[in-house]
């Protein structure tokens, strides 16, 4: 006897009702603008909900060709990862839905004909539909459904996974549509963007496009251009700008980034962390983001192109590209590719305006090259004489006679300036100097503390006193002999020896660690005066340790000396002058301090480093010292700026001016030939 269920009508059309309605949402989502994660999260949730399946996954073919999993369901219940062989049985499924564009319902354990058609390894009912664009298909979707179901069931479901799939690839074609017309519209801008930026060869025009142009190219809120020339670097142009004041504190805190990350010469990215930055770029990058309040700031150098001729050679620095998101530290999509395209053709259209611009009395030859009326009849006399005055001014320029002085920039310090150290590590806990007070030898200038040691030197005693209390003991029962029937007379000597050595340790141990105590009060070696700026700011609260600089004192009584930063580009000049016997090994030296620009002093050189170092705004300097009487500056203060001329010989009037661009054409020849 059989019975038959009865199946309910209402829940019947309740559950249709209920996959009309998922279909319906899945269709509002194929029109909408959501992004494409978001949007495979909605439709394969629903697909797999109207299915009750077990998961599901929707694979895209990327760029490269490659499968790409972009959203999944309890993939892990098929088990694929157990096995690599599985993995490239399922592959090769997902390569033949996509290569025929074809939907396919694999049973559990099936596969096709040959081993390139790939099979189901899983436990699962597979059903696959392709994911299409207009001319091929971009993905599959992947259900994982529960095996044992009638063929008209599985047939079902493979027709309602095509349904869904045209429904997504309805939305595949909108945003590919949208790529399309968003690369159509960037490869206008940069098209407009590179025919600007090369079109002339005005620096300062030049730098207006790139900072207007190079904005709306990467999509960004603001871009400035700062410009390299010898050792100044100046902000150039601002997007959105005509005009801006140079001495704003905005333009100057910028212009101070600028520099220090051109002196890098390496990008800098700014999105609220600074800690992995050069300490003087990360001050520049807080000072500048303070006054401003952007959330993002990215620094990129603008280089000359390499040489072919010499890979190794490093590209000389031009400038900077400073791009800025004053609302969003998020970076826009692409964006990194887009500051790589600007910065490139920035960097290529700068190298060519400055070279123009950098030839010698360009202005001379461009008037010239404009003016046909130079070689008319009536004006050709007027021309030769033009001629012949430009002749013997060269011969003057060439012969007569100069002193051959070069400039540098430096400071007044006296000769002795002695450093304190931390002898031990502590932690400052009392400043009792402020900077320019004067101190005398022995006096208590800072107060440290280190707690570690405090607990060392009270273990100390306390290990001291337990071993004198059992000491005495000891002694007492030797003393006693006939109480000594727990321990013999030897036993009792080899302890108190023992005992004695410990305690003389622990004493010696005990002197040390005061010692070191007392050294945390720091004294002044010498007499002298406080040379160190803001010395409690620095120092209070501060732990340092040993070795490490707390103060550095100076002797105003004793001599007075220049050091001076002479350029690396001149040092030729002085070695030349240094090796003479009439003029070394002691320069003389012409300066004048700020405090008193009128009046000349003279001075020697003593001193010359072997070696040159970036300093400040100098560039690459060599540290020279000069020797001076104390006596010519009543007023002496440390630190105190001063202009030297260091005296070389004497050379051709000419040299004496143009000798930077004679320098110039020199070092233009060795990389020409």
């Amino acid at each position: 006897m059989s019975t038959e269920q009865s199946v309910d009508p209402e829940l019947v059309e309740q559950t249709k009702q209920q996959i009309r309605n998922l279909v319906r949402e899945i269709a509002q989502i194929s029109k909408s603008d959501i992004g494409p994660q978001e949007f495979y999260d909605a439709v394969l949730n629903r697909v797999v909900t109207a299915l009750a399946a077990v998961g599901g996954a929707i694979w895209t073919v990327t760029e490269t060709g490659q499968l790409s999993l972009e959203y999944q369901i309890n993939l892990r219940e098929t088990r694929l990862a157990e096995s690599e062989e599985d993995q490239v049985k399922h592959g090769r499924l997902l390569r033949k839905v996509i290569s025929t564009g074809k939907s396919e319902l694999m049973a559990p354990h099936s596969g096709g004909g040959s081993a390139e058609d790939g099979a189901n390894p899983t436990d699962f009912l597979l059903v696959l539909g392709p994911l299409k664009t207009a001319n091929e298909t971009a993905g599959v979707m992947e259900i994982f459904q529960r095996p044992g179901n009638s063929v008209q069931v599985q047939r079902g479901y493979l027709k309602f996974v095509e349904q869904m799939c045209e429904l997504a690839s309805d939305y595949l074609k909108s945003r590919k549509l949208q790529h399309f017309t968003d690369r159509q519209a960037l490869w206008a801008q940069l098209e407009q963007f590179t025919r600007l930026v090369h079109k002339g060869l005005d620096p300062q025009e030049t730098a207006f496009t790139i900072a207007n142009e190079g904005r709306r190219l990467i999509e960004c809120d603001r871009v400035s251009v700062a410009v390299t020339r010898g050792r100044s670097t100046k902000i150039e142009a601002v997007s959105g700008q005509d005009t801006f004041d140079k001495r704003s504190n905005t333009i100057m805190l910028l212009t101070r980034l600028a520099k220090s990350v051109v002196a890098t010469g390496e990008t800098v990215w700014y999105t609220g962390d600074t800690s992995m930055m050069a300490p003087q770029v990360e001050e520049a990058v807080q000072e500048y983001v303070d006054e401003v309040h952007s959330k993002a700031v990215a620094i990129v150098p603008l280089k000359e192109p390499h040489d072919k001729n010499d890979p190794m050679a490093q590209p000389k620095v031009l400038g900077a590209l400073i791009i800025e998101q004053i609302e969003d530290s998020r970076p826009r999509d692409g964006l990194m590719q887009r500051i790589e395209v600007v910065s490139e053709h920035s960097s290529l259209a700068l190298t060519n305006v400055l070279e123009h611009n950098d030839l010698f009395l360009m202005p001379v030859w461009r008037t010239i090259g404009k003016s046909r009326w130079l070689v008319e009849a009536r004006q050709l006399p007027w021309t030769i004489s033009a001629a012949i005055g430009l002749l013997v001014l060269g011969l003057i320029l060439a012969i007569w006679p100069a002193n051959f002085e070069l400039t540098a920039k430096g400071k007044l310090q006296p000769v002795v300036r002695p450093q304190i150290f931390a002898d031990v590590d502590g932690r400052v806990v009392k400043v009792l100097v402020k900077h320019g007070e004067t101190v005398k030898k022995g006096q208590l200038l800072l107060q440290m503390e280190n707690t570690e040691l405090e607990r060392q030197i009270t273990d100390a005693y306390g290990k001291l006193a337990e071993a004198q209390e059992e000491l005495a003991g000891i002694r007492e029962r030797i003393a006693r002999p006939g109480r000594n029937q727990d321990m013999k007379t030897y036993e009792l000597e080899g302890r108190q020896g023992s005992l004695m050595a410990m305690t003389k340790s622990t004493e010696e141990q005990i002197k040390l660690l005061e010692d070191q105590q007392a050294q945390l009060a720091v004294k002044s070696p010498v007499d002298g005066e406080i040379a160190t700026w803001n010395v409690e700011d620095v120092l209070m609260r501060r732990p340092v340790q040993k070795g490490q600089i707390l103060l550095t004192l100076i002797e105003p009584q004793g001599d007075w000396e220049l050091e001076l930063q002479m350029p690396e580009n001149d040092m030729g000049y002085v070695a030349e002058a240094l090796a003479d016997p009439s003029l070394g090994p002691n320069l003389p030296v012409d300066y004048i301090t700020v405090a008193n620009p009128g009046v000349t002093l003279q001075g020697k050189v003593t001193e010359v480093h072997q070696s040159a170092e970036v300093r400040g705004e100098e560039g690459n300097t060599v540290l020279m010292r000069v020797a001076i009487d104390k006596n010519d500056i009543p007023l002496r203060r440390n630190g105190a700026e001063v202009t030297a001329q260091v005296y070389c010989g004497r050379s051709s009037i000419g040299h004496v001016w143009f000798h930077d661009l004679v320098a110039f054409f020199q070092k233009l020849w060795f990389k020409v030939f």
